[in-house]
């Protein structure tokens, strides 16, 4: 390769033996089960209201709460590695997610169901980056694109195909085995990373120079700015009071953060790995990756049961295309990493991201499986496209020394791109809908011709209702106009997208190409 790529950092990996290789499997399953739980919910929480006689308020904290304790963890999970090892910390973490699970399961009212969701996101959240971590620390470079392809499918597959799970067992059993199901194989993960993962040593002293400004800050600051986005879209952003005080509360902390990450011996999170150009613009792309994650999982199960009114079962089977190409395209991914420059994939993939988002915003009310299906199929593949080389662009060319907390950031700016766009995706939805429904409104005035017989028409169809027929064809008429409206902001919301996704593709010649394996040189 050209002289003019980023050189790759030595790696002080031992010898890859069947040990390293199982305990490694075992803590990717372990990441799964915690992404996995992030929304494993979504398609379920009517009937988790429903359990536990909770308000429609209420009942989205379920979600918002394991979030906001998770994105905390995540990377405070670097400088926590670094102190107990990978072994301690992984297998608290997966012990203890295991046990919030079962609480879970348990919870009788709703006030427990998000105490026990915010500490299983809290304590489950130390298993995501550890595993990020680990891929770039233990197995060496000509690996990666083994590697790689199965975090990246993990990272991904969970979030896509949590509702399709998560469908499936409410139908199937109840809500409860939303949480059950991770008990068996949390015990079994925590028992195999306690017996097999060695793969470095505690360093205890860290704990001396714990700097409890900059937790407290960083908690304040991510947890404020979770709340912010996960509330605003559904209470007017800063009319409400509560939106405006979380707001000042992140604001103030989010400036003691900083100065503590720049300023503190041994800051919490070391922000120097942003450096780095390609960890920086990796980042970047992680964050705009998270809005076509996470976005589009909820984008696609709300317009199947707000327009075509189908169940948690039916959306799961609709929403596993996306999961099977996923799975089909990560050996795929691996192999073009082995022959294409990393930027030519992440082009390819954020093309292909906003080719389906693209045919998505033709969407109708008639839209059903098969008219989802391309758009999903391109999501997918896109997803396996973009992940892998964006992983091994951002971490491959760091330092073993810097990678626990380079993983940490590297996550949380998925996560928190995920929330940015479901905020903004929330806010288009609700504007554009009032707008377009203003707008029929007006094409609807009486003493038109096609409003008048179109409302004729619905009043004779309810002629069994004698008086009443006038008014329920007026109510059928606007739950028309409010479907078509709410379609159409969808439509919009997918234009959008492809907008963010092409000037995606435009920025993807601001990372640099890495050296070939086993190249020298210094890194940052």
């Amino acid at each position: 390769m050209s002289g003019g790529g980023v050189q790759a950092v030595p790696q002080a990996v031992s010898e890859v033996t069947p040990r390293k290789v199982i305990a490694f499997l075992c803590m990717v399953f372990g990441m799964f089960m915690a992404i996995l739980d992030i929304q494993i919910v979504s398609a379920s929480l009517t009937e988790i209201q429903a359990g536990l006689s909770a308000s429609a308020d209420e009942i989205s904290w379920v979600q918002t709460s394991y979030l906001i304790a998770e994105v905390i963890m995540i990377p405070l999970s670097g400088y926590l590695s670094r102190a107990f090892s990978t072994r301690w910390l992984f297998a608290v973490s997966c012990g203890g997610f295991t046990f919030m699970s079962f609480l879970c399961a348990t919870a009788t009212s709703i006030d427990e169901m998000i105490i026990y969701r915010a500490l299983q996101g809290f304590i489950g959240g130390g298993m995501i980056p550890t595993v990020f971590a680990a891929a770039f620390s233990v197995f060496p470079r000509e690996k990666q694109p083994v590697i790689s392809p199965l975090i990246g499918l993990v990272a991904t597959l969970a979030p896509t195909i949590g509702p399709t799970i998560g469908g499936y067992l409410t139908e199937l059993f109840s809500w409860h085995w939303l949480f059950l199901i991770n008990i068996v194989p949390g015990i079994l993960v925590t028992i195999s990373t306690l017996i097999l993962v060695d793969f470095d040593e505690p360093d205890l002293s860290l704990l001396d120079r714990f700097d409890w400004l900059g937790l407290l800050s960083m908690a304040a600051f991510l947890g404020s700015l979770e709340f912010v986005l996960e509330e605003g879209p559904a209470n007017d952003w800063f009319d409400d009071h509560e939106i405006v005080l979380f707001a000042a509360v992140g604001a103030i902390s989010g400036v003691v953060f900083f100065l503590r990450a720049f300023m503190a011996r041994e800051p919490i999170v070391d922000l120097r790995s942003f450096a780095n150009r390609n960890f920086a613009t990796g980042a970047t792309f992680s964050f705009a990756m998270g809005i076509g994650l996470y976005g589009l999982t909820y984008l696609y199960p709300l317009y199947l049961a707000r327009v075509r009114d189908y169940s948690a079962l039916m959306i799961g089977e609709t929403m596993f295309v996306t999961g099977i190409c996923m799975f089909l395209t990560a050996p795929v991914a691996g192999r073009l990493m082995r022959i294409l420059d990393p930027r030519v994939m992440v082009a390819l993939g954020f093309l292909g991201f906003g080719l389906g988002t693209w045919e998505a915003s033709k969407i109708t009310v008639e839209w059903d499986f098969w008219e989802l299906f391309w758009p999903q199929v391109l999501r997918g593949v896109s997803l396996m496209i973009c992940m892998v080389p964006i992983t091994n662009l951002s971490l491959g060319t760091l330092p073993v020394a810097t990678l626990k907390n380079a993983s940490g950031l590297f996550n949380v700016t998925r996560n928190l791109g995920g929330a940015v766009g479901l905020a903004i995706i929330n806010t288009i939805l609700s504007d554009r809908e009032d707008l377009h429904i203003a707008r029929i409104r007006e094409t609807l005035t009486w003493g038109r011709d096609v409003a008048d017989k179109a409302l004729e028409t619905m009043t004779s169809g309810f002629s069994p209702l004698g008086p009443l027929a006038d008014t329920a064809a007026l109510s059928s008429l606007y739950g028309m106009v409010r479907q078509q409206a709410s379609v159409m902001a969808f439509a919009d919301v997918f234009f959008v997208l492809t907008v963010l996704f092409v000037l995606l593709v435009i920025a993807t010649p601001m990372m640099q190409k890495p050296a070939a394996p086993g190249g020298g040189g210094g890194g940052h």
